[in-house]
């Protein structure tokens, strides 16, 4: 399955069973932003991420987006509908079971997720976890480094590569400015970014000081979605 099909079916079953009665009337939204729930970590980091990138969608696209952040558990089937998940963390990752099996499900049948390592840096709890975690599921060679010059830095705004975050360059976390980002693919297609850039807290904040910005830090994310859905 492209990812043309997978969102064309997770659309069609989320229009269906997931989306409230209001959405039903006025046609089913082409973004939503899932957060996945997991058991194993501290899953619910960076509460005003989710928000702040909802707004930049409304602001730069023409998507039908969802004005609120939807919580579903990794375990739960219904996330299989959605077309953009986001995990995240600073300690354990340990699937159980049923969300080993959602995840490559997932992953490998047309889905995005975009995986944050909220520790900012590539020796922490998390990052070696995860990474075991996708070595168990998808093979020990899977998760590769992405070249600066990979689609998903032009999508929408143009990047010479990932944004640094201001945490890297203040020289928290393990002190280094990560110049790249990995990821899975499947098929061509990428259907995992993982970043040990903490981008969840970079783009943390009370959407009314984004109007001090300089320049507006969550562009990237723009790019991410927008790769998500037409990749």
């Amino acid at each position: 399955m492209n990812r043309q099909q997978f969102l064309r079916t997770a659309i069609g079953a989320a229009a269906a069973t997931v989306l409230p009665r209001s959405a039903h009337a006025a046609g089913a939204y082409d973004f939503w932003f899932t957060r996945l729930r997991y058991d194993s970590g501290d899953w619910d980091v960076d509460a005003r991420m989710p928000s702040n990138v909802i707004t930049s969608l409304i602001d730069y696209t023409t998507l039908r987006v969802d004005p609120k952040e939807r919580v579903v558990a990794l375990a739960d089937p219904k996330m299989l509908t959605a077309p953009f998940c986001y995990l995240a963390g600073h300690k354990l990752v340990e699937f159980s079971p049923a969300e080993r099996r959602n995840f490559e499900h997932y992953v490998r049948n047309g889905g995005f997720v975009l995986v944050d390592d909220c520790n900012h840096d590539i020796d922490g709890l998390f990052a070696k976890s995860f990474e075991r975690q996708m070595a168990s599921i998808f093979g020990a060679a899977a998760l590769k480094k992405l070249p600066n010059t990979h689609p998903i830095y032009r999508r929408f705004f143009k990047f010479d590569g990932p944004p640094p975050t201001a945490l890297e360059l203040n020289g928290w976390g393990d002190d280094l400015v990560h110049d790249y980002l990995k990821g899975i693919a499947v098929n061509g297609r990428l259907g995992l970014l993982y970043s040990n850039k903490d981008y969840g807290c970079e783009w943390d904040y009370d959407w009314r000081n984004k109007r001090f910005l300089a320049v507006d830090n969550t562009r990237f994310a723009v790019n991410i979605v927008l790769y998500a859905l037409t990749a």
